[in-house]
């Protein structure tokens, strides 16, 4: 069976250049879709002026991102995400424009459906989705080469071309790159590999799923109408699940361990341990497995009531400086910071004041058991010494041990 259409004209009563359960089904979610004339004789509700005036005003949300490309990268039909991107957050001042160079910028203002009631008037024509799925109507002002560079949103985003012409790229290979530029503020993918590319005109529609790369610059001056959905991340809807829950649970409601027996090792989190976090958090911990939640746990529990925190050494440690000391050394716990550690397969895990720590299990029972204080010279022979030097090294950093002479 023949994948189905990647482009598409609209009909007189079909904008979407299908019914609409067809588009839910074969598109919505699953894969891009060009609509050409999906908006005929589109008359945009605002002008660049008036999109501009907007961005001044208090309690806009608007940016402009400005694009210094690299002389050899000149045609925008072959855009990288090079050069130097600098953004500006608004609201801005009516004089910034005048002083905006001629060509790669672009403005681009959010929640402009609530500002303006023809703007909102365009989501009538997605009624077929859910009202509360839809976020808002951004609109976005592009000089010619101007864009935001190649990214990756995580919602489903309709881009309705305005006013002129843009030149949008598409990646839908299986597995594209998704890698970031750590050097900018934006998150802009480090290499971009369209597989698909267009010249949308006014009233054409580009339908992007989450997830796939694109780019979009000005071929002169345009606007687009991106209407974005509402898409909360898995952790936002477990966090405010987990506090509307947490208001409804009485005081009395505890961990508790009325089957323990007595502890083989000091500190560990021990398999029951875990069991019984996991029954108390019910269903919330049913997406996480044993690691991922002995993690959580064992992070949770070194922090969990600390009256004060571990602070951090002012002149860092080596693991050759550390090695050199350790053997006319005691290492001391700090007072204030709880240790824990857990078995994972041969290895372990050591918590400290709420982080996380690899660890060779010798290192993680002697340094997380009692007494408090243990002779360096006696850590430095157990077993996994590098990667136990390493481990205690950050422990020292932190603040979470110190180093006293014998």
């Amino acid at each position: 069976m023949a994948a189905p259409a990647i482009e598409v004209h609209a009909r007189r009563r079909q904008p979407l250049g299908m019914p609409p359960a067809r588009f839910l089904r074969d598109y919505w979610q699953k894969r891009p879709l060009l609509i050409r004339h999906a908006f005929p004789d589109f008359q945009p509700p605002l002008t660049p002026d008036d999109l501009a005036g907007l961005a001044c005003m208090e309690g806009a949300l608007a940016r402009i991102v400005s694009h210094r490309q690299k002389p050899k990268v000149l045609d925008a039909h072959r855009r990288r995400n090079d050069g130097e991107w600098t953004v500006r957050t608004g609201p801005f001042d009516e004089a910034l424009f005048a002083q905006l160079p001629e060509t790669g910028w672009t403005l681009l203002v959010q929640d402009v459906d609530k500002w303006n009631d023809d703007t909102a008037a365009l989501l009538a024509h997605f009624a077929f989705i859910p009202s509360w799925r839809i976020d808002d109507v951004m609109v976005s002002y592009a000089t010619d080469r101007g864009g935001v560079g190649a990214h990756v949103d995580q919602y489903d985003v309709f881009l309705l071309q305005g006013s002129g012409r843009r030149h949008w790229s598409i990646d839908v290979r299986p597995h594209p790159d998704l890698r970031f530029r750590g050097d900018v503020e934006l998150k802009l993918l480090r290499a971009f590999h369209p597989s698909h590319s267009w010249i949308l005109e006014p009233g054409d529609v580009l339908y992007l799923p989450p997830g796939v790369p694109h780019d979009g610059v000005g071929v002169g001056e345009c606007t687009t109408w991106s209407v974005g959905m509402r898409a909360p991340a898995t952790g936002e809807l477990l966090l405010d699940l987990a506090a509307q829950l947490a208001e409804t649970l009485p005081e009395a409601q505890r961990f508790a361990d009325p089957d323990l027996t007595p502890a083989k090792q000091a500190g560990e989190i021990d398999a029951a341990a875990i069991a019984r976090a996991r029954n108390t958090l019910g269903p919330l911990a049913a997406m996480l497995d044993d690691d991922a939640l002995g993690d959580w746990f064992g992070s949770f529990i070194t922090r969990y009531r600390a009256a004060q925190v571990a602070t951090p050494r002012r002149r860092t440690l080596t693991p050759a400086a550390l090695a050199a000391r350790l053997p006319r050394s005691v290492v001391q716990r700090d007072p204030w910071t709880r240790f824990a550690w857990r078995r994972t397969g041969r290895g372990a895990r050591l918590y400290a004041g709420g982080n996380a720590y690899d660890a060779p299990p010798a290192w993680a029972r002697a340094l997380a058991g009692t007494p408090r204080s243990i002779d360096g010279a006696v850590l430095q022979a157990l077993p996994g010494r590098a990667r136990g030097l390493a481990l205690l090294t950050a422990l020292a950093n932190a603040g979470c041990v110190g180093l006293r002479r014998r």
